[in-house]
């Protein structure tokens, strides 16, 4: 199976596309802006600098004013980065003009175990009821390796934090890694049984993926990744999370996992899926707290500097360039870089891919909604599935996995988040001078 490849055409356009109905949806808002630059990672990210930053959150916060004007219906905001909390009172400014010109009924949010403190924590509540906290490792090997063990603690250090952290907000999440280059199975049973024991009510593995442009710094501060080995430790992941007769989680999504056995995480549930019931027709039925975006809703705009947009079939990208990002803002235009129109069949592939990842495809759904069924409109991929032994359920109304099943799209969805990768590497290429020297960790040259 061949990597997602997707190609970005330069665009004229100065805005998304009004809004086609009053139906709900999310806005994400991207924060580019890191303490540390991760070498793995290939979103949108720059160095912290205070006097970059402030203006920069100024700025989205117009762009969000234009999406209010395009007519959009926001019930729920995802701040994702970089490193969201990083000027945590210009975060704060920005949900709160999101809670005055949306009914939001849910915001979740992306930051790192350094900001697990007091001062942050008092800010957020109220403002944010899911917080992602990108762990990847509790390894202190590993997060040595990483840069991240001076600037964000000691797996010690972390661990507290989170602890700290649970009463402020719905629903915490950790988010992990696994298939590092330097990680052993011991590293992986030792990381699950921190996850165990530290009462988060999720927990998100995924896939350690990269896309062209990471790949040559990753293998000089990591080492050289190994796909022979991402089957067995998944099934570790799996296993030890939601295997068994007794389970101390449940399957979300492929690699998200959600606590078993806490009658406070129950009632938040139910709570939250009645809620959910009256006002959106867009989150799965029964797990509304999935820290994961792209699950709850498969259209939706983005806002920021390298922020990417599904809307109509269309993926539109931002501008990566903090100053050009900033300049079209001041100009009254949306900062839109890049386009990308995709096929029906395209369409119909990310449908499969989307729901088999939340672990179960509507085939009646899938009909309606592309006119056609999933055999007719996807023959090959259906006949490969079937092939290997990937449905557990396939008959007229749906289809489930078999474990060989998720595992095949685990590796279809690292794929296709790889082939998002590199089109950010495809944005990312018309950065400007100085700003290409503060890719991947390189900084700004003297």
């Amino acid at each position: 199976m061949a990597e997602c490849e997707l190609a970005l055409n330069p665009t004229n356009e100065t805005s998304l596309p009004p809004a086609k109905s009053n139906r709900p949806t999310m806005l994400y808002m991207h924060v580019p802006f890191c303490e540390r630059l991760c070498p793995y990672c290939s979103f949108n990210r720059y160095p912290f600098r205070e006097e970059i930053a402030k203006p920069y959150f100024a700025s989205m916060r117009k762009e969000m004013l234009m999406v209010k004007d395009l007519g959009y219906n926001v019930e729920s905001i995802y701040v994702g980065g970089g490193t969201p909390t990083v000027m945590i009172d210009e975060l704060c400014e920005t949900l709160d003009l999101a809670r005055d010109i949306f009914n939001i009924r849910e915001v979740g949010c992306e930051t790192n175990p350094n900001h697990l403190a007091r001062p942050y924590l008092e800010k957020l509540t109220g403002r944010v009821q899911r917080l992602s906290v990108g762990v990847q490792s509790f390894n202190d090997d590993l997060l040595k390796q990483m840069d991240r063990y001076d600037k964000y603690g000691s797996s010690k250090e972390i661990l507290a934090g989170i602890e700290g952290a649970l009463p402020y907000f719905d629903s915490l999440n950790v988010d992990m890694i696994f298939n590092f280059p330097t990680q052993t199975e011991d590293i992986l049973f030792d990381d699950l049984k921190k996850i165990a024991l530290c009462g988060a009510r999720q927990a998100t593995f995924s896939p350690l993926y990269v896309s062209a442009s990471t790949t040559k710094k990753m293998a000089a501060t990591l080492g050289k990744l190994d796909y022979d080995r991402e089957r067995r430790f998944y099934e570790i992941v799996d296993g030890v999370l939601a295997g068994g007769d007794n389970p101390l989680f449940r399957r979300s999504t492929l690699w998200t996992f959600t606590r078993n056995n806490s009658d406070e995480t129950k009632k938040r549930t139910e709570a939250k899926t009645t809620e959910a019931d009256e006002h959106s027709t867009n989150a799965q039925a029964g797990e509304q707290h999935i820290d994961e975006y792209q699950v709850n809703y498969e259209e939706y705009p983005a806002i920021g500097s390298g922020s990417i947009t599904h809307l109509d079939g269309c993926i539109y990208v931002n501008v990566f360039s903090i100053d050009r990002y900033n300049e079209a803002i001041a100009r009254g235009e949306m900062p839109l870089m890049g386009k990308t129109v995709m096929s029906r069949r395209d369409l119909m592939r990310y449908r499969f891919l989307l729901d088999l990842y939340k672990l179960r495809l509507d085939k009646r759904s899938f009909e309606r909604d592309f006119g056609c069924s999933v055999e007719k409109g996807l023959p090959a991929e259906m006949a490969f599935m079937r092939l290997n032994g990937a449905f557990a359920t396939d008959n007229d109304e749906e289809l489930t996995l078999t474990p060989k099943g998720c595992y095949l799209v685990v590796v279809m969805y690292r794929q296709f988040l790889s082939g998002m990768n590199n089109l950010r590497d495809q944005a990312r290429a018309a950065l400007p001078y100085p700003e290409c020297y503060l890719l991947f960790g390189e900084g700004i040259p003297e």
